[in-house]
């Protein structure tokens, strides 16, 4: 797994990063996605600005390392599934939205976060893209390729709803085995 970082950190330096990050979370959830700042997060880290801005290019690149922080800390995808793809859907959904209805600040920053035209966003955006992508294909098995796209643009669908408030975060496993069941067919269940 790639570092959330611009480049490779142990020992002290991945203490360093830890602090930016958990100060990122805290920031998003006392003041909100506006009025976060690098400045801000590593005043909060007790780190240099200068120390701050040469692991994170900016906010959204804080906040989206946040995000694949916590995609790679999900538990493995595939241990429980039930052979129908629309439970299995669920079930993977279920276990991301979980993650996500924990830190709704976190959700509201990444609908705009993860949209920055910025190069370590995009970077960690197609990580986070591809264990998405990685988790739903196995879940909807042998279906026809089109399918697991059809669900995967569901599913970016219903992070931008919740992100904006027009999903609840705990509807949204259901709403996406929904769908699932409505792009598969019916031999596939």
């Amino acid at each position: 797994m790639s570092e959330p970082v611009r480049q490779f950190v142990e020992g002290k330096r991945a203490e360093t990063v830890r602090r930016l990050l958990d100060a990122t979370l805290e920031e998003l959830e006392e003041r909100g996605f506006g009025a976060l700042t690098v400045r801000s997060v590593a005043e909060r880290a007790e780190v240099s600005r200068a120390t701050a801005y040469s692991y994170f290019s900016s906010k959204e690149h804080l906040v989206t390392a946040v995000f694949w922080k916590r995609v790679q800390a999900l538990p493995p995808s595939g241990q429980d599934r039930t052979g129908k793809p629309g439970a299995d859907v669920a079930q993977v959904v279920d276990t991301i939205a979980r993650m996500l209805a924990s830190e709704p600040a976190l959700v509201r920053a990444c609908t705009t976060a993860l949209l920055a035209d910025q190069q370590e966003v995009k970077r960690l955006r197609d990580e986070i893209g591809r264990e998405v992508y990685r988790r739903l294909n196995d879940a909807v098995g042998e279906a026809d390729p089109s399918a697991l796209e059809a669900v995967m643009t569901a599913f970016v669908g219903s992070l931008v709803l919740a992100g904006s408030g027009y999903l609840p975060m705990d509807r949204m496993a259901s709403h996406l085995a929904g769908i699932t069941d409505r792009v598969l067919p019916p031999a596939d269940r």
